[in-house]
C-alpha cells in the first residue's frame, strides 16, 4: 500500500498553490524502509503507448533537435530507439493499469473532481520535455532512476516562448528558484506557473499526480452548453411595455436591463448551478476503459453473481460525485442518479470505493432501490465484473 511520508493537509495549508518544494522520501511503499516501488514497469508503459484508445507522446531531443509525435506506437518504433534523449509518456495510466491507479490512494483526501489524470514518463539519459509552464498542480512524484529537476519562480509575463517544435509549448531558459535531483519515492510538488524542466541523468520512471482547475471560461462555455442540451430556457424576451425612439441603432437602457435580468436569472437558480457542476465535474477529460455489457443485467442475473461470492469493481478513473449539501443527488460520468433516503448509507459505496465485495453485496439484498442503481451502473459499463 502507497503512503505519504508527510502530513497532506499540513501541506496544503503551507504549499498549495502558493509555492514549489521538494519533499524527500515523501512517497514509499508499505514501510519507509522499503522505500517507493514502481507501480508499472517501462516495458508495461510501453505496452499502454500501443493500444488506439490510450493517450500517449514520444518526445526526442538529440542534439537539441526537438521531435515530437503521438501514439499508438508500434513494436518497431521501440526497437529501433537509441539510449539516450527520449521520453515516452502515457496520459491518464491509472485508467488503464491497476496497479498504477493504486498509487493513487494516498492522494483520496484530496477532491475527487478536481484530480486529472496520472501521468506516467519513462526517459532515458537526458530525456525530458524541454523548459515550460503548466496552468495545474502536479506532484510529480519519482520512480526508478533519477532526474534533475529545475523550477523557476511564478510566470509574471517574463518568461518568453519558444518554438522548437509545433508540438510543444517551451519557453526560453530562467533562473532556479530549485534546483536539485529527485531519487525514488522524492515528490516534487509545482504550483500552477511555475517553469520547469527536468531531464532523466539515467533510464528512469516518473508519476505526475495532476490537478487540474476549471477556467472562468470553461464554467461560462459548459454552462450554455449546458443549458442547451437540457432545452433550458427557451424563451424569448418579452416586454409590452415597449417604448419607440428617436435613434435607431441605440439599445435603450431598459430593454438591456431586461436581458441581463434574463441573464441573472439563468445563473442564479441554485439547483439548475448544482445539477450543471455536479455533470460538468463527474466527466473525465481522459477517455474511459468504460465497456457495456453485451446482454443487459437484470435482477436475477445479479442475485446469481452475489450468489458465487465475486466483487463488483468500479471502472478505473470513474467519477462519482455528489454536493454536500444534497448526497441523495448522485453524479456519474456527467449522468444524474436521484436516489432516495434508504439509499443514503449506501452512497459511500459508489462515491468512495473501488470494489464492492461479496459481503456488501449480501447485505444490500435487503435495499431493493440499491440493487437497482447497481444494476444501472453494471448496464452503462461503469461498474463491472471480473
Amino acid at each position: 500500500m502507497y503512503q505519504l511520508s508527510f502530513s497532506l493537509s499540513e501541506f496544503l495549508a503551507e504549499y498549495w498553490q502558493k509555492k514549489p518544494t521538494i519533499i524527500k522520501g515523501g512517497l514509499f511503499f508499505n514501510t519507509p524502509e522499503e522505500g517507493f516501488v514502481d507501480p508499472i514497469s517501462p516495458d508495461e508503459l510501453a505496452g499502454l503507448a500501443m493500444e488506439e484508445e490510450i493517450d500517449s507522446r514520444f518526445i526526442s531531443n538529440l542534439n537539441d533537435d526537438w521531435q515530437a509525435e503521438h501514439g499508438p506506437f508500434s513494436e518497431e518504433k521501440f526497437a529501433e530507439l537509441g539510449e539516450t534523449n527520449w521520453s515516452l509518456i502515457v496520459q491518464a495510466s491509472n485508467h488503464w493499469h491497476p496497479q498504477a491507479n493504486d498509487m493513487l490512494a494516498p492522494f483520496k483526501s484530496m477532491p475527487g473532481w478536481l484530480f486529472d489524470d496520472l501521468m506516467v514518463s519513462f526517459a532515458m539519459p537526458d530525456g525530458g520535455v524541454g523548459p515550460h509552464i503548466d496552468q495545474y498542480d502536479v506532484f510529480i512524484c519519482q520512480g526508478l532512476g533519477k532526474r534533475h529537476w529545475r523550477v523557476g519562480a511564478k510566470d509574471e509575463g517574463q518568461y518568453q516562448e519558444v518554438c522548437r517544435h509545433s508540438a510543444l509549448r517551451q519557453i526560453e531558459g530562467f533562473d532556479a528558484i530549485i534546483d536539485d535531483v529527485l531519487e525514488p519515492g522524492d515528490i516534487l510538488y509545482i504550483p500552477p506557473g511555475f517553469p520547469h524542466d527536468g531531464y532523466a541523468l539515467e533510464a528512469s520512471m516518473s508519476y505526475s499526480v495532476g490537478y487540474r482547475s476549471p477556467k472562468e471560461q470553461e464554467l461560462v462555455s459548459n454552462f450554455a452548453d449546458y443549458v442547451l442540451a437540457c432545452d433550458l430556457g427557451d424563451v424569448h424576451l418579452h416586454n409590452p411595455e415597449q417604448k419607440a425612439q428617436d435613434k435607431h441603432g441605440m439599445i435603450q437602457t431598459a430593454d438591456a436591463d431586461i436581458m441581463i435580468s434574463m441573464l441573472q436569472k439563468a445563473s442564479q437558480q441554485p439547483e439548475l448551478l448544482n445539477n450543471f457542476l455536479g455533470c460538468m465535474l463527474s466527466q473525465s477529460r481522459h477517455q474511459l476503459n468504460i465497456v457495456q455489457p453485451e446482454d443487459e443485467w437484470d435482477i436475477d442475473e445479479f442475485m446469481q453473481h452475489i450468489e458465487s461470492g465475486e466483487s463488483l469493481f468500479k471502472v478505473q478513473g470513474l467519477r462519482a460525485l455528489y454536493h454536500e449539501n444534497n448526497p441523495l443527488t448522485l453524479f456519474v460520468n456527467g449522468e444524474v442518479f436521484e436516489l432516495n433516503e434508504s439509499l443514503l448509507n449506501f452512497i459511500p459505496f459508489i462515491t468512495e470505493q473501488d470494489e464492492i465485495n461479496h459481503k456488501i453485496l449480501n447485505q444490500l439484498t435487503a435495499f431493493p432501490e440499491a440493487m437497482q442503481l447497481l444494476i444501472k451502473l453494471l448496464n452503462r459499463g461503469y461498474w463491472f465484473t471480473e
